[in-house]
């Protein structure tokens, strides 16, 4: 989590994971899977009854890119969700947009984003020309701790953090280009819900 979060709430993470027995093997790969192993790319053999692999995923835009629209690693939208055909809507994991915040085109993966989505575009269809300004969010649930992160910050030049992270308290606030553009709470659920307030009230504003 530390690409996502930095690294002083990448190391509180870890720090919770491994006080449960779990252990890390930073900087190694996978060189072999056997039924009862795997081998690292350094040599060491794991014993494994059970092996999950998660690999990420990849907007499917194949069909967009057959049907001629403007893709981006994802299908590009305007604030309408509205592709570059007339009359085409796009939403959910695939649908890249315009956020008004970091004023860039962001694509977020979420199911909640994915619904939100699915509701201004229907509306649009309509022919209500509302607008897609909802703030992303999402929650990340580690044993008894949780993060709840507010924005999208895909990249920052400036992190602060307001209390301390080993003690599962704190508040980080990302910023780029002099504008706050994402907060992630530990144990503080109340700043948390202000903090998604206020951005909401900037993306509309």
């Amino acid at each position: 989590m530390e690409r996502v979060m930095g690294a002083a709430i990448g190391d509180m993470i870890r720090a919770i994971h491994e006080s449960h027995g779990v252990n890390f093997h930073l900087g190694a790969t996978v060189a072999a899977i056997t039924p009862d192993s795997v081998t690292l790319s350094t040599g060491e053999r794991l014993a494994a009854d059970l092996v999950v692999v998660g690999i990420g995923v990849r907007p499917a835009v194949t069909l967009a890119t057959q049907a001629g629209l403007a893709v981006d690693r994802g299908v590009v939208v305007d604030e309408f969700l509205r592709t570059s055909a007339a009359d085409i809507y796009a939403a959910g994991d695939i649908a890249r947009w315009p956020d008004k915040l970091t004023g860039q085109r962001i694509r977020v993966e979420h199911w909640v984003v994915a619904q939100r989505q699915g509701q201004v575009a229907a509306r649009n269809i309509l022919g209500m020309r509302q607008r897609f300004d909802a703030v992303p969010f999402f929650w990340s649930q580690h044993y008894d701790t949780t993060i709840a992160y507010v924005g999208h910050a895909e990249r920052w030049d400036r992190l602060d953090i307001d209390g301390d992270p080993a003690a599962r308290d704190c508040m980080a606030s990302f910023w780029h280009d002099g504008r706050k553009v994402a907060m992630a709470t530990v144990g503080r659920d109340l700043e948390s819900l202000r903090a998604e307030v206020a951005l909401e009230q900037e993306h509309r504003a």
